[in-house]
């Protein structure tokens, strides 16, 4: 006789939750579409003033424009795509969610994961550089300052009581930054095209190696190396989904909201690419921790910089709030599923992951300690933390991409209120970029150090799953889902525990 409260499915077995436990792990609608824009951008404002510029030492201002381009084009085709697979998909998964319909609990795990790695990594990343913004400003206004991982603890508290005070709160904050954001770097342009210092030999000041060009002073290969520091003019942008179980009509305003985003984001970024480099040089602008506040310094010298830096930082700190909403909803909905222990998942009187959200920190604030002991007196510390965000991030991409062909075909009777006008060759061409940024990780050995973390994380949370995990998974909508061939799909309309009755039989 089978157990009733157990059920075997692809490998893994499902346990019969006890009453009440979709109610302790509850979300709150409260996002329309420019809740859901203002979460875009915030979640990804925070490269346009820090971290995109190491891909200039890299590849020069000509290999980073190329950069570029080539990112609108795949960052295009995998919206599109997961646009598609959340409005069919609308509850909180994302990734995940995608990844485990396509290709089973496996890989909903192994995708899940990469999502976790980025988000927190990226967290961690916006963290450092706001913490450098921060001090320098102190330094020079106040001739104050204090060590670096006091500056963490500060904003990962700050933001933990932020994100843990409720969706509608998170929400409204993330409209109003991303808007201050979006007005500082208008002003900067504005001041950076009629301050005079702009100059197109500027853009092309890094001496190029023998027989090489001055667009490309270090030849083709490296366009590859300048990718991933492309990708932080966008990275983020795909958490959207995450939002699905606390956007009012998630269907629809995901998908128009992850577009208009990306328009946003492509004219604020090529705006800081050409007047911040220009203006500074693409030379000093490569090796540079706060390059937006290198450049306001270019303009208006040290003293006003700083005061201009304090408006800077907000776009830092919009960043800050958008991708801690992400881990937190990312290792949420992972928990819910068991995945992740099922503590993670509760949600308390807020309706928010407080408790992901805090060991998320706990993991990121670690992670820094670490890397900055082994190399930050060497100023690479940022670079590595961001190293490791963008490899989860295009793991991540590439199994989304994978899973948005497979769903095609796999559940050809799914309910798509959206569909992607780029259709399978646009998830093709995004999964193809992805994966010539991954194998870009392999050949360039800066980027080696973020390699080796990452496949210890993997190495360590795939035993961990074998072991335990895999026995003891829940039926959340995302598990429904698949299960259920794509036939269960709103978890807030059709209950979250409609399968039980199905699964669980309890005259077995």
């Amino acid at each position: 006789m089978t157990d009733p409260g157990h059920k075997s499915v692809s490998g893994v077995t499902y346990r019969k939750v006890e009453d009440g436990y979709f109610e302790k792990r509850g979300l709150k609608r409260s996002a329309g579409i420019w809740g859901l824009w203002g979460l875009a951008i915030a979640a990804v404002i925070s490269g346009d003033f820090s971290g995109w510029n190491f891909g200039i030492g890299y590849a020069g201002f000509g290999g980073m424009v190329i950069a570029f381009a080539l990112l609108i084009v795949m960052y295009y085709g995998m919206m599109f795509s997961i646009g598609e697979m959340s409005a069919a998909m609308p509850h909180t998964g994302g990734a995940y969610s995608f990844a485990r319909a396509a290709m089973g609990p496996w890989g909903g795990f192994v995708t899940g994961l990469a999502e976790t790695i980025e988000y927190v990594a990226t967290t961690a990343v916006i963290v450092y550089f706001s913490a450098g913004y921060a001090n320098n400003i102190t330094t020079e206004l106040l001739n104050f300052s204090m060590p670096a991982w006091v500056w963490w603890a500060i904003l990962y508290a700050v933001f933990i009581l932020l994100n843990a005070a409720g969706s509608s709160i998170s929400f409204k904050f993330a409209i109003v930054v991303s808007i201050i954001s979006l007005a500082i770097l208008v002003v900067f342009s504005v001041m950076a095209a009629f301050s005079g210092l702009f100059s197109v030999d500027k853009l092309f000041d890094i001496k190029p190696d023998a027989g090489q060009t001055a667009f490309l002073p270090h030849g083709v290969l490296p366009i590859l190396f300048a990718l991933p520091y492309a990708m932080w003019f966008f990275l983020g942008i795909e958490e959207l989904p995450l939002a699905a179980e606390e956007a009012h009509n998630p269907a629809r305003d995901i998908p128009r909201a992850g577009l208009i985003a990306r328009t946003t984001l492509i004219v604020t970024g090529l705006a800081v690419l050409f007047l911040n480099t220009g203006i500074v040089g693409a030379e000093k602008t490569s090796p540079s921790g706060e390059p937006l506040l290198d450049g306001f310094r270019a303009i208006v010298g040290d003293q006003a910089a700083a005061a201009l830096a304090l408006f800077a930082l907000i776009g830092l700190l919009a960043s800050l709030q958008g991708i801690m909403f992400a881990y937190g909803r990312n290792m949420y909905s992972l928990s819910r599923a068991g995945y992740y222990p099922r503590f993670l998942s509760l949600t308390g009187k807020r309706q928010t992951p407080g408790v992901a959200l805090l060991v998320g920190a706990v993991i990121g604030f670690i992670a820094l300690i670490i890397v900055d002991a082994a190399g930050g007196a060497n100023g690479v510390a940022g670079a590595i933390v961001l190293n490791i965000a963008v490899w989860g991030a295009v793991i991540a991409y590439m199994l989304q991409m994978v899973s948005f062909v497979i769903l095609r075909k796999k559940f050809p009777n799914a309910k798509r209120p959206y569909l992607s006008p780029w259709g399978i060759p646009g998830a093709v061409i995004a999964g193809i970029f992805s994966l010539a940024i991954f194998i870009g990780f392999f050949i360039n050995e800066p980027a080696r150090p973020a390699i080796a973390a990452i496949a210890i994380v993997y190495v360590v949370m795939l035993v961990i799953f074998a072991v335990w995990g895999r026995k003891r998974l829940v039926l959340s909508p995302e598990e429904e889902y698949a299960i259920s061939g794509g036939l269960h799909g709103d978890p807030q309309i059709e209950g979250y525990d409609a399968m039980e009755a199905e699964v669980f039989d309890k005259r077995s």
